[in-house]
């Protein structure tokens, strides 16, 4: 039984992700345009979703928490040293500052138990 859900879980799976890629694509476009052409006010909510899709494909973290705060998590990691070492070129402290402001997502998550399987329970 267990193995039916876990089948029904990977199509509908792939069955979105053939629609959401396509999507991704011409999101990632828009974004490249907007940002150097127009607003960034209307991009910039783009750009976090696509901070956490790194994350979460990536680098294996949660899909609601950024990069950066990832790094700041993993801080001991060598992978985490380089991100951290990296922003602090740009911001002192970024992954810091970012993990501060997303923990508390972080813990409600897995308090409420959001990041286990949905599809097929």
């Amino acid at each position: 039984m267990k193995q039916q859900l876990n089948m029904k879980e990977r199509l509908t799976g792939a069955v979105l992700l053939c629609a959401i890629v396509p999507l991704a694509v011409m999101g990632y476009l828009l974004i490249v345009f907007v940002g150097l052409l127009g607003n960034v006010d209307r991009i910039r909510q783009g750009v976090y979703a696509m901070d956490h899709f790194v994350n979460a494909t990536i680098f294996n973290g949660y899909a609601w928490e950024s990069v950066s705060s990832h790094a700041w998590r993993d801080r001991d990691k060598p992978w985490a040293k380089f991100i951290i070492w990296l922003t602090d070129k740009f911001q002192e402290n970024h992954c810091q500052r970012c993990n501060k402001r997303e923990q508390g997502i972080v813990d409600l998550m897995m308090r409420k138990r959001l990041h286990e399987q949905n599809i097929g329970k």
